[in-house]
């Protein structure tokens, strides 16, 4: 079925050509992202854009006629963020698609906005360059939804957010009219951050198409460390006691339901008996020490089995447990996947509310995440065909995220607030704060067509 091109779907369609998509049945890939139960409507066209003229073009055709537009990229996203609004435009910027350049010297790479993370950093790699930000999806997550959502990743304790990671922004406003914010310097206090107001905003003030990202040089050397526990207690002992003696690249940690999960898919030889799991890489020059100091705090937590390795190819291969946690307990069912942030401290309450929680509403919740800096990802696994089971998920759901607040945690980490947190947001941040957010919001779009009714 074509929707039929009349007013503005004409108007695109005579200025863009075959960048316009119209047929529903090519839209229906294009209306929502990875959240399951977030929902989504159905735009009257989908605009994959090739250049910045198509990105200001549908801009223009929208702020004329009042459509919202929700721009798009991989899809990766897990909070609803991305998902198609009745009548609106759907933005996508999977195919601005071009690393425009490595600089060496300054160790940026300019990019748009569809580049693949994991793209980019296997392009900077082959110059003895490192891309930092990785998130769980960077293999299929492009920089501008790692952008969109200020997305992190196993090495934010030590080496921050994908926000922390860029040098300047080109974007489109609602209006068509096109910006450029940042320095290329390292230093740059000239004016309000308008980087930093783009950066997490999920689309709602303007349309990225062209980022400078930082980048690193490789470590030289990195120790790989994997410690089991008897229980999620003993495990974020070890992790506190880590932070004394060690500053490690990530320490991830998984529940008991995902190692069993994870053995099941991968047959990887992980210890099903264990309650928690610790997965520490320590890099630089001083890994191979920093490793042996993390085993000690581990056995000093009373880690019930232990093993240190500084082959990096080995090291990656162990890491690989994590990386498919999430994929793992798809295998059982869908899921519903919260982001859930609390000081490190608080780790434990965190986890065992997790634990009531799921127990009280007699659902499978597996639990992994960054625990070097607070941001767990409770799994919530249930059958999505069944009401009952998904009413069940609904509410474990609520009942973490107020738990977290309770913490004094926040209710999104990575992932963003999209339509899926959406009204634990004010509870977070307050009445007059969340004001403030919509007035920058009226600042940047005063028809209010980018992704209304998101993030804020």
């Amino acid at each position: 079925m074509t929707v039929v091109t009349t007013g503005p779907v004409a108007a695109l369609v005579a200025a863009l050509g075959d960048a316009v998509v119209t047929d529903s049945a090519t839209m229906i890939a294009y209306t929502r992202d990875q959240s399951l139960l977030s929902p989504s409507g159905h735009p009257i066209a989908v605009v994959r854009a090739r250049t910045t003229d198509h990105v200001v073009t549908t801009l223009k055709v929208a702020h004329r006629q009042g459509i919202p537009v929700v721009t798009r990229g991989a899809g990766t996203g897990l909070a609803g963020g991305a998902n198609a609004i009745d009548g609106c435009i759907v933005l996508s910027t999977e195919k601005l698609d071009r690393i425009l350049a490595i600089d060496e010297q300054s160790r940026t790479a300019t990019v748009e906005p569809g580049v693949v993370n994991g793209d980019l950093a296997a392009a900077v790699a082959e110059r003895g360059l490192w891309y930092v930000p990785d998130p769980g999806s960077r293999d299929i997550s492009t920089i501008g939804g790692n952008l969109a959502t200020n997305a992190g990743g196993a090495c934010c304790a030590k080496y921050g957010v994908t926000g922390d990671h860029v040098a300047r922004i080109t974007a489109v406003l609602a209006d068509g009219r096109i910006i450029h914010t940042g320095a290329a310097t390292r230093k740059n206090v000239a004016g309000f951050d308008l980087t930093r107001l783009l950066v997490g905003s999920e689309g709602t003030l303007a349309v990225i198409v062209e980022a400078t990202m930082r980048l690193r040089r490789t470590p030289a050397h990195t120790a790989t460390v994997v410690a089991a526990f008897s229980d999620a207690v003993h495990a974020v002992d070890a992790v506190m006691d880590i932070q004394a003696v060690a500053d490690p690249s990530l320490v991830e940690l998984m529940d008991q339901t995902t190692i069993a999960a994870v053995n099941d898919m991968t047959h990887m030889g992980l210890d099903n008996t264990a309650g928690a799991l610790l997965l520490i890489q320590c890099d630089g020059d001083a890994a191979e020490a920093e490793a042996e100091r993390s085993a000690d705090a581990c056995r000093a937590a009373a880690a019930t089995e232990l093993y240190v390795s500084t082959d990096p190819a080995e090291g990656d291969a162990l890491m690989q447990a994590r990386r498919v946690a999430l994929t793992a307990l798809e295998r059982r069912g869908s899921t519903l996947l919260d982001d859930l942030a609390v000081p490190v401290p608080r780790l434990p309450q965190m986890l065992d509310a997790i634990t009531r929680i799921a127990d009280r509403h007699r659902m499978l919740i597996g639990t992994f995440g960054h625990a070097a800096d607070g941001n767990l990802h409770p799994t919530i696994v249930f059958d999505a065909a069944d009401p009952d089971a998904a009413d069940r998920a609904h509410q474990a759901f609520d009942e973490m995220v107020t738990r977290c607040l309770a913490l004094g945690g926040s209710i999104t980490g990575e992932h963003g607030v999209g339509e899926l947190k959406r009204r634990y947001l004010e509870p977070m941040v307050g009445s007059v704060e969340r004001s403030l957010m919509t007035e920058i919001k009226a600042v940047f779009d005063p028809t209010a067509i980018l992704n209304p009714g998101r993030a804020i």
